[in-house]
């Protein structure tokens, strides 16, 4: 008899339940990825909040935008990577490849350069 949640059935349709620190492992590294993106939304926040004399108004407002937007992206993407992991652990396949961190590289790349650009100049 399946005694999983009506939730669990939808998420998990196939395989067996994985050894639970595997899936204590994934929830820790979706945590540490949900903390990166509340890091990048609360960075916008602060750019749009704090007065910065050297940066125009509309240009920080972008800036912000942009840094929020990444943090909500990664926040998706977090979980859609969560999901992914755990049914291949479920059904014994290989990992997917991690395309997230390629997306967190690019987004702090272009928000730091932006930044930078914005208040050095």
């Amino acid at each position: 008899m399946d005694d999983r949640s009506a939730l669990s059935k939808r998420l998990f349709p196939a395989g067996e339940e994985p050894d639970p620190r595997f899936t204590l492992a994934n929830e820790r590294t979706f945590l540490a990825w949900m903390r990166t993106a509340l890091a990048f939304i609360a960075g916008g926040f602060a750019l749009e909040a704090l007065p910065l004399d050297a940066m125009p108004e509309h240009l920080r407002s972008i800036a912000a935008l942009v840094t929020i937007a990444i943090g909500i992206l990664l926040a998706a993407g977090a979980a859609v990577r969560w999901l992914r992991v755990e049914r291949a652990m479920r059904e014994g396949e290989a990992l997917p490849p991690p395309a997230i961190v390629p997306a967190l590289s690019a987004g702090a790349i272009i928000a730091a350069v932006v930044v930078a650009v914005l208040v050095l100049a």
